[in-house]
């Protein structure tokens, strides 16, 4: 169902960052304030969704003459990082949502987009449901959508449909009379059911777990051809997104270890220093988890600005394919760059910041082993040892027909 949303700020011109951080900061600290809790005691985000829904988030990318707020990629990406640092959940729940309004965008104001931007803007939010266990790969599917009526019915079982717990709409792929296509359905649906059965140790609140589709009507205007081989930015977005995710822990991490660390008046017999945050070795590990925050957040930046430039590229016309290919493949570098870079930048905050706390920064209360936790789970998506493979076949060859490992 829809949720009923309050109307989005339109300054005159596209917002500046302080603008946006000025309209959610205040969210995110809520949501930051109740994010061990949920942790600990496995409680889902539903209210914090629904918050984030009420307050246009999902509209941030749609124009501001179609009713958003029109941030650029960099901003986006700045205030998924900032969620992230309050609940790592909650940006990898949005993740399918705003790579649907990227494609949307890709439509430049076609019929897709004019169907979709008003359903966005007024509060829907759009799960993903695309990944089977079908076959060796994600290639590889045997959802389908079959029957000649105006509604053909989807059948079939996803996995991994991260955010489709909490989402008013699911999209996905599936087969009609062997072609791929991609659809969107009602998630409350007769037919839909959305378990929440995911079972990894990180990121346990995303709701990633099993969506199964029985006899569900979908509208054939929701139903498009599956285009394999346009160049799009989309798939470097998902990606991005789990990187900002990390670089959101990296700052929830280094808060939360400062925030430990600077009030305690217990330490070691063999510490330089009467307290803590006076001493030297204590000081050296936290600038040290510090430094690498800002690293990883300055990649993310670097990579969205990369990525704002492909989109550019896309949607003007008469460049021709092959320098929208190039523009893609430059951003997607970008992307995988980061994601080589930060993934260990962000285990190793996670890991070191029980260095200066001893046998009381473990305790589950705490919940300080969720950042590294969260962090290794996301860092799974997609290995890095694939995308450093791929950076590197480019740096030598040039060659970029075989980048999406």
């Amino acid at each position: 169902m829809t949720t009923t949303a309050t109307a989005p700020v339109h300054p005159t011109e596209c917002p500046t960052d302080q603008e946006l951080l000025a309209r959610f900061g205040p969210l995110f600290d809520d949501i930051a304030a109740g994010a061990v809790q949920r942790e600990v005691q496995l409680q889902l985000p539903r209210a914090e969704v629904q918050r984030l829904k009420a307050a246009n988030f999902g509209a941030l990318r749609i124009p501001q003459e179609q009713g958003g707020f029109g941030a650029s990629l960099p901003q986006l990406f700045l205030l998924l990082t900032r969620l992230a640092a309050a609940d790592s959940n909650l940006t990898q729940l949005w993740r399918g949502h705003f790579a649907f309004v990227e494609g949307l965008l890709l439509d430049d104001g076609g019929p897709r987009a004019q169907r979709w931007f008003p359903v966005i803007v007024r509060g829907a939010m759009i799960g993903n449901a695309s990944s089977e266990l079908t076959g060796t790969s994600l290639e590889d599917i045997s959802t389908t959508i079959s029957g000649d009526g105006a509604a053909p019915l989807l059948n079939g079982t996803k996995y991994y449909s991260t955010g489709s717990i909490y989402a008013d709409w699911i999209a996905g792929s599936a087969l009609t009379d062997g072609e791929r296509v991609s659809y969107a359905v009602a998630a409350a649906a007769p037919g839909v059911e959305c378990r929440d059965d995911w079972d990894g140790f990180g990121q346990k609140l995303t709701g990633s777990g099993t969506t199964v589709f029985a006899d569900v009507p979908v509208d054939r205007a929701d139903i498009r051809p599956f285009v394999r081989h346009q160049p799009s930015h989309v798939h470097a977005f998902f990606q991005l997104v789990l990187v900002a995710s990390l670089a959101g822990i990296a700052r929830a991490a280094t808060d939360d270890v400062v925030g430990f660390v600077a009030p305690r008046t217990r330490t070691y017999i063999n510490a330089t220093s009467p307290v803590p945050a006076g001493d030297p070795q204590v000081q050296q590990v936290i600038g040290e988890v510090s430094s690498l925050a800002f690293s990883a957040a300055a990649s993310v930046d670097a990579a969205a600005r990369a990525l704002g430039v492909s989109l550019g590229v896309l949607t003007t016309e008469g460049l021709g394919t092959g320098v929208q290919r190039d523009a893609v493949a430059e951003a997607e570098i970008a992307v995988y760059q980061a994601q080589v870079s930060v993934i260990p930048q962000v285990l190793t905050i996670t890991s070191r910041l029980f260095e200066v706390g001893g046998a009381s920064a473990v305790s589950i209360a705490r919940g300080l082993d969720r950042h590294w936790r969260n962090a290794r789970t996301i860092a799974s998506h997609n290995p890095a040892i694939y995308k450093a493979r791929a950076i590197g076949e480019w740096e030598l060859t040039g060659e970029l027909d075989r980048l999406r490992t």
